[in-house]
């Protein structure tokens, strides 16, 4: 997505999937709808609903499809969704999303048990995915989410090397972003800097989004090294929630409302009201009663000397 000339740093909101498909209850259909809208008017211009895939793998994200639609008709809201496979774009494509992430695991081992595809399968799969769009919803954009790219819990070692050259393919495919995902929180500052660099690099624009877990707590230290060579889209998730169902040890978003600190009391707009933002964990504790929730910010404030990025 096109940034608005009013902030400087993008935050898309992955907490409706990449929050909630790790956890076993399922929010009912009308309090996600709920807490989308709380989440618009919090600020949140980007937010990724949900992911098109096979509700017996994943119930929580049966009523995909119905978000997107109720997603839409809210106002400067660019709506977003995962998808594993062109059966899940054609059903994204169909509900009228404006964008879609495709998963795509630099660890072959990691791809076969998240989408159960080879490295040469997901190629296919990509292609197939491209192509459809380009013949009917030529509007929509497609990104490659490159996940386990600082390490892999199953297989070890992600060297950058595969990174770039899993980032090469996808951009001799087509998409329009490649975005960089540390899906079981293993990166640190340094290694995030080296990488994301090389990435912009290797790609130019097409380098995107980083996706940080707080596994280790290495999080929002790198987002800071993210944004020191030049990343300006960031996801997070409402309270912390969430992870990836198919990687070992991949718990732990980093926090929405942390991240929304951290880059306005840098001088950094995102455009989201703090308030706002706290007041929508009700519909998340509502929602899925008893699941724990995370961050600094709702439980200490923001502090009596707290100025917005705009009034600085």
């Amino acid at each position: 997505m096109s940034h608005s000339k009013d902030i400087d740093i993008l935050v898309s909101e992955v907490g409706p999937r990449d929050g909630l498909q790790s956890i076993k209850q399922t929010m009912p259909t009308d309090m996600k709808k709920k807490w989308i809208s709380a989440l618009a008017q919090a600020g949140l211009t980007e937010i990724e609903v949900g992911s098109f895939v096979s509700p017996k793998l994943l119930p929580q994200m049966a009523d995909c499809g119905e978000l997107v639609k109720h997603t839409l008709t809210l106002k400067d809201v660019f709506v977003t969704a995962l998808v594993p496979n062109l059966k899940g774009a054609e059903n994204a494509f169909q509900a009228g999303v404006q964008k879609i992430t495709i998963p795509v695991s630099v660890s072959e081992p990691h791809s076969l048990s998240n989408i159960r595809k080879t490295h040469a399968e997901v190629y296919e799969e990509v292609n197939s995915i491209i192509k459809l769009r380009n013949e009917k919803y030529p509007g929509i954009l497609i990104e490659a989410g490159l996940s386990t790219v600082f390490g892999c819990t199953i297989q070890g070692v992600v060297t950058e090397n595969e990174v770039l050259t899993m980032a090469q393919r996808m951009a001799q495919l087509g998409v329009d972003e490649i975005g960089l995902a540390d899906t079981v929180g293993y990166a640190n500052p340094v290694q995030v800097r080296s990488l994301f660099k090389k990435l912009k690099q290797e790609v130019g624009n097409l380098a995107g989004s980083a996706h940080f877990h707080n596994t280790r707590g290495q999080g929002l230290a790198n987002v800071l090294a993210a944004i020191e060579v030049g990343v300006t889209t960031f996801d997070a998730s409402q309270g912390g929630i969430g992870g990836c169902p198919y990687a070992p040890g991949a718990s732990g978003n980093i926090v929405t409302e942390d991240l929304v600190y951290l880059l306005e009391s840098m001088g950094l707009r995102t455009g989201i009201d703090i308030d706002r933002l706290v007041e929508a964990r009700e519909w998340l504790k509502q929602g899925i009663p008893g699941e724990p929730l995370y961050g600094f910010i709702p439980d200490a404030g923001v502090g009596k000397n707290f100025k917005y990025a705009k009034d600085q």
